[in-house]
């Protein structure tokens, strides 16, 4: 699933491909890439990078912020120069003597990534702040870098039929939208469309990495950033020195299984926004247990089936909006009092706001656009639409929330025109180290993610934050797993297992859960003040809305079976 805006702009001097500064060999893809295999691959010289003025990027007040473009391969495998794409970058330089580069990645696929570097950078210790050049870049298809692909830009157009066919006709018509959308993007994509996997990213990180003129790099991903990662960081073992890994992807299932099991994690996580809702009846007047509290939004539901609100709001839209209850629990105010104000008095205006803040609109269409290029060739994919209905079916019954809307994100990829390759294999057996963080009710990536991936990584440590129910962990004001992560960014120092959580490294008690704000609606009759250490709401539409989603949340798309 995917949402939120990407931005395109020209900014910064780019690389040549033939220069003969910086040279990059590269292993063939697959589980068994090794040293040996680099050394056969062809070589790339890149010329240094030329930093300058990002003319199209906000810049947060007290962060210099750079950009460049950098051109690689279109398709790195082959032997001859070719077609070529560029790769838009960011960087906030060190504040002293740059030692180290960090990259960063807030996840996707199909994301935008150079804002994540102000993000990042802001939030570092002064002593990491000073060593580090952090380095963002948009990935191949995506946000600045070219060509950038977009399919259908009306796509997302409200209202959208309803995820959940009622009718063998409701359900051909999303079956043919579906289709529709994957004939749009062979038309629009080109020769892109066939090299837009994982392991295409992950060569053009070795080609970022060569540019900065650096031997090894920093690498921290968040969501399917975790995926692109171990990919790289088992293509390129030696050219990793830290590797940060946050809500982890499971490195075991292809996407449409992942998708599976991630409908059933994200019905759960849903199932805990219920239940707070529910804990604060006196406020929300929704009911006083998660399945009362789940009715009501399921009526809601229902009831703007018959009746859009606002004209455009319909249960489509109402599901893309609420999918970020089981992201961020920072939204979680925000999004019981506009459910309130809409199932108590009829009352739109705040679920309008949330929807034009949270909810999928045509802004989204290029990265879902990416979404799609990279997950239906990432792993084979049914083609049989029968397969797909039982499965649909069966997971609705199971995971209701978003069970049929998450069918429907990827479906496409059923009729999808570029060839899939194999599930890429990730195996970090020769990788120094890395660091893994995980949420315990994690909703986008399940929990099973986290030590499937430290399994892989047997030199790695996990840290687990203990009942945390937010997507996103690191440098989100919790100290336990900040100071573990800035521990080993500094020295490589990783936690000791103490045996007290399944084979996890280090256990972090997880943040407070949000303080509940009033409601407009008639029953609320309490107001609450935030808990010490909670965050400020931010403004919406004039009543209190919700604090900044940490910079993994809101893409969507991030969550279709990893990450989405």
């Amino acid at each position: 699933m995917q949402g939120n805006a990407r931005r395109f702009a020209v900014a910064g001097a780019g690389l040549v491909l033939a220069s003969t500064t910086v040279s990059v060999t590269h292993p063939a893809d697959g589980h068994a890439a090794t040293a040996d295999a680099a050394a056969e691959a062809p070589a790339r010289h890149y010329a240094p990078l030329r930093w300058g003025k990002c003319a199209d990027l906000e810049t947060p007040r007290n962060i210099e912020m750079e950009c460049a473009r950098l051109v690689v391969p279109l398709d790195h495998d082959a032997e001859a120069r070719n077609a070529a794409v560029e790769i838009a970058l960011s960087r906030v330089p060190a504040r002293g003597q740059a030692t180290e580069a960090l990259l960063v990645n807030p996840g996707g696929p199909g994301s935008s990534g150079r804002f994540l570097a102000a993000d990042i950078a802001r939030s570092l210790p002064d002593d990491l702040r000073n060593a580090y050049d952090v380095i963002g870049f948009d990935p191949r298809g995506t946000g600045a870098s070219t060509p950038a692909l977009t399919c259908d830009p009306d796509f997302f157009a409200p209202p959208r039929p309803d995820t959940v066919p009622a009718t063998d006709e409701d359900e051909d018509l999303l079956v043919k939208r579906a289709k529709a959308y994957a004939e749009a993007c062979d038309t629009a994509g080109g020769a892109l469309l066939a090299h837009m996997r994982t392991t295409d990213s992950a060569h053009d990180i070795d080609a970022i990495r060569a540019a900065l003129g650096r031997d090894r790099i920093d690498y921290f991903g968040y969501s399917y950033g975790t995926y692109l990662g171990a990919v790289y960081a088992t293509l390129y073992p030696d050219r990793v020195r830290r590797l940060v890994l946050d809500s982890v992807v499971h490195p075991g299932r292809g996407w449409y299984q992942g998708n599976l099991e991630q409908s059933r994690s994200l019905d759960a996580a849903a199932g805990g926004f219920f239940d707070w809702i529910a804990r604060h009846e006196a406020t929300y007047g929704l009911g006083s247990s998660a399945a009362e509290v789940a009715g009501r939004y399921y009526a809601t539901r229902s009831a703007l089936g018959k009746k859009l609100a606002g004209g455009r709001i319909g249960p489509t839209e109402l599901e893309s909006t609420y999918m970020v209850a089981t992201y961020a629990a920072s939204a979680w105010p925000l999004l019981a009092g506009a459910l309130a104000d809409m199932a108590n008095d009829e009352d739109p205006d705040r679920l309008i706001a949330a929807f034009e803040r949270l909810g999928e609109t045509a802004e989204d269409e290029p990265a879902f656009a990416g979404y799609l290029a990279t997950e239906c060739t990432d792993a084979r994919w049914p083609r049989s639409w029968s397969t797909w209905h039982a499965d649909g079916t069966r997971i609705h019954a199971d995971a209701p929330f978003l069970g049929w809307h998450n069918v429907w994100y990827n479906a496409s990829c059923a009729f999808w025109p570029a060839e899939a390759g194999e599930w890429f294999q990730v195996d970090g057996s020769r990788v120094k180290s890395a660091l893994l963080i995980h949420a315990t009710e994690d909703g986008p990536t399940p929990l099973d993610g986290a030590y499937a991936m430290h399994r892989r990584f047997p030199t790695s440590g996990l840290v687990i934050e203990d009942g945390g129910i937010s997507h996103g962990v690191a440098l989100s004001g919790n100290e336990c797993v900040d100071n573990t992560l800035f521990a080993y960014l500094r020295d490589g120092r990783l936690p000791r297992a103490d045996g007290t959580f399944d084979g996890a490294d280090r256990i972090c008690a997880a943040l407070p859960e949000p303080e509940p704000r009033t409601s407009r609606g008639k029953r609320a009759n309490t107001r609450s003040t935030p808990a010490p250490g909670a965050s400020e709401p931010v403004s919406l539409a004039g009543d209190s809305a919700v604090s900044p989603l940490p910079p993994a949340i809101p893409s969507i798309s991030a969550v279709a079976g990893t990450n989405r």
